[in-house]
């Protein structure tokens, strides 16, 4: 560990407004980026929601992280990269359950997960070095090394392709973790309980 190390700044929490804020369970939210980021990076599948027309959108989608900005990209000039560049108001978010948490009681079954919501806009990426070091960064997180051995995007795939970066400032991750909480009068029903991984 260098001096820089020790003395650089933490970084900021992710932003939280009464949109945000986790009022159920609050025990389980953080606002840390640690837990965040590398709920994004493990996954890179994000859920991107929108309202268009008056009516709510959702759209599954590769995401990934470089930094304190979210990347996604898509078609460029189709539906969804119009809406993105409109700079419409987008919530994103991610999630695994790790567990099945079976309980004595049909009440009591929870699940063990991680899970990040997050607010902002997208802003379309016209930069060639930030295009070709976003991607570097998605494919050589899959596998090390792997951006310096392959083709790189050719004019053609370049206009084809919409590149989006979405700061990462506002949102809230929850996780749970532990086994089934029961009610005393439950424990001698003979029925098993614990964790099941999925």
């Amino acid at each position: 560990m260098t001096t820089a190390d020790i003395t650089a700044p933490a970084p900021s929490p992710l932003t939280c407004c009464p949109r945000s804020k986790v009022k159920r369970a609050a025990k389980r939210a953080s606002y840390d980026r640690a837990p965040a980021y590398a709920l994004i990076d493990r996954l890179k599948t994000a859920h991107v929601a929108f309202v268009e027309e008056g009516e709510p959108r959702i759209i599954p989608i590769t995401a990934w992280r470089m930094g304190d900005n979210l990347y996604l990209h898509t078609l460029n000039g189709g539906r969804l990269a119009k809406r993105l560049e409109s700079g419409i108001p987008l919530c994103l978010s991610f999630a695994v359950t790790e567990e099945w948490v079976m309980s004595k009681s049909a009440f009591n079954h929870s699940a063990n997960y991680q899970s990040l919501v997050l607010f902002g806009t997208a802003a379309l990426v016209t930069d060639e070095a930030e295009f070709d070091a976003s991607f570097r960064t998605v494919i050589n997180d899959l596998e090390p090394g792997r951006w310096e051995q392959v083709r790189a995007p050719s004019a053609k795939e370049r206009k084809a392709t919409a590149l989006f970066r979405i700061p990462i400032e506002e949102g809230a991750f929850k996780s749970r973790t532990g086994g089934p909480v029961e009610e005393p009068d439950d424990m001698d029903l003979p029925v098993w309980h614990g964790n099941l991984p999925v």
